[in-house]
């Protein structure tokens, strides 16, 4: 109920402006250490019942937050506090970009909803190294002695806007090579709406250049840490059973389903409006939530058992997780839920879980 008052006043400001104030207080807060204490021990909830090994990974709890909200690697600190049991940060590229032009985040609180078109907006690979580093002095790599039951950082890798589609998977080489001393796994970026030409290669030819690449050079570091993919929900089923297709000849480590959509359906009236005047970008949140079950649906019919999903898309409560780890996922993320539902958000679905 407090949260949904501080929400009523957050939302009378711009999203990306309240993002900031909002982060930057909670950091304040869990620079003093007896402080985040108090805070994780308010939204954790710590039963080993929740924890699970996917992709070799000792994950502490199922609920993770997505890619999209702690860019540069700014907010460990604080997200660490909220009881998450994994965080991806990024989308991460080579080279510092700006993203697209100002507004580029709009709320549809009607459909429970957010459309962005940030354009992966980020600091570059080398601001989200250093950053990482100094987490990595407090908190080791899980597969080089890290506790159990620590927090797990992905990597979502994507490429620069101006790197042309034949030379994409350089820019995943250099995000790669930066990032594999630093980061538990990897998830890789085709999918988003808001980089032009970038979902192309979602296409079977193309995935297969970026993987098949990575998991050369992984090879090489001797760094064995998962490879994940993410894809759009947009995908038609058959592009969905190529990609399956391809994880399973290749044998990809995972699945990340889905991104935002650039399908405007099961909106409301007020909802369309509101989305006309945003323009084009990615929907996330409620309105995408059947769909993301749908591809997880498929994708774990195609699969075999042993290459895992991370569900992501329209989660807001218990039931929403459930209904994506029934359709086949091992683990779930949240975003757009946790702008509605507040930072109690992994507390709640994993207290019902």
């Amino acid at each position: 109920m407090l949260y949904k008052i501080v929400r009523s006043i957050l939302f009378l400001f711009q999203p990306e402006a309240v993002h900031h104030f909002a982060m930057n207080w909670l950091g304040r807060i869990c620079s003093i250490g007896w402080l985040k204490g108090l805070m994780k021990k308010k939204y954790s909830v710590n039963n080993p019942t929740l924890a699970t090994t996917v992709a070799d990974i000792h994950f502490p709890n199922k609920v993770g937050l997505a890619a999209g909200f702690d860019k540069n690697a700014k907010y460990l600190n604080e997200l660490d506090a909220l009881g998450f049991g994994f965080v991806e940060i990024g989308t991460v590229t080579p080279r510092a970009q700006d993203g697209n032009p100002q507004p580029r985040l709009f709320r549809l609180p009607e459909d429970k909803a957010l459309i962005n078109r940030m354009g992966f907006n980020n600091e570059g690979a080398d601001a989200a190294v250093e950053r990482l580093q100094a987490w990595r002095q407090r908190f080791p790599l899980y597969r080089k002695g890290g506790k159990p039951g620590q927090m797990i950082i992905g990597g979502n890798i994507g490429k620069n806007k101006t790197t042309p589609n034949e030379s994409a998977y350089l820019d995943y080489d250099i995000c790669f090579r930066k990032l594999v001393p630093y980061v538990d796994f990897f998830v890789v970026n085709v999918s988003s709406p808001n980089t032009p030409g970038l979902r192309a290669l979602q296409e079977k030819d193309a995935l297969r250049t970026i993987l098949v690449h990575l998991q050369h050079l992984r090879s090489e570091t001797n760094e064995r840490l998962p490879i994940f993919l993410k894809i759009a929900p947009d995908l038609t089923d058959e592009q969905i059973a190529d990609v399956a297709s391809l994880a399973t000849e290749i044998n990809l480590d995972g699945i990340v389903a889905t991104n935002t959509t650039i399908s405007r359906a099961n909106l409301s009236d007020a909802g369309k409006i509101r989305a006309g005047e945003a323009g084009d970008g990615g929907l996330s949140g409620a309105p995408v939530r059947v769909r993301s079950t749908e591809v997880v649906r498929l994708l774990r019919s195609h699969l075999p058992a042993h290459i895992p999903i991370i569900a992501s898309g329209g989660i807001f409560t218990a039931a929403d997780a459930k209904e994506k780890l029934d359709a086949g996922a091992q683990l779930v993320q949240v975003w757009t839920g946790f702008i509605y539902e507040g930072p109690a958000i992994a507390k709640n679905i994993l207290q019902e879980l």
